[in-house]
């Protein structure tokens, strides 16, 4: 696999879907297209933090909370268990930097959970109707 290409072409999606100039460079799914992105280059640490994505969600019923965890243990989880080789120190560098980018896109949400006011996905807290944004 040519891991700096496939890298560079997925940073750049994942850029594209945070920053979209069609939705003035505002966006939304920077999480779901790092989980595609990085399955392909680093299968089990992604699945990992997958895993912690899930497990925050159904602890906190927030989809902001897991993302917010995901990426907080996705660049440790990469210096733990990217696969050998030249390119992992790119990978783990890629990796908190996307994590980086993700934690920062998500500062409304973080400041909404410190008020209490971010809205539940589903149990209670939830509103019906209503859609959650992430």
């Amino acid at each position: 696999m040519l891991v700096p290409a496939a890298l560079a072409a997925g940073i750049a999606s994942i850029l594209g879907h945070m920053f979209s100039p069609f939705a003035g460079f505002k966006g939304g799914r920077g999480v779901a297209t790092s989980l595609g992105v990085f399955l392909g280059v680093a299968p089990y640490p992604t699945l990992l933090a997958f895993g912690a994505w899930g497990a925050l969600l159904v602890v906190s019923r927030r989809v902001s909370v897991g993302s917010i965890g995901a990426a907080a243990v996705y660049p440790l989880l990469l210096h733990l268990l990217a696969p050998a080789g030249p390119y992992r120190g790119w990978l783990v560098v890629a990796g908190l930097a996307v994590a980086a980018l993700v934690v920062l896109r998500h500062i409304p949400n973080i400041k909404r959970l410190l008020q209490g006011t971010e809205p539940a996905l589903f149990g209670r807290g939830a509103k019906a109707g209503e859609e959650v944004k992430p």
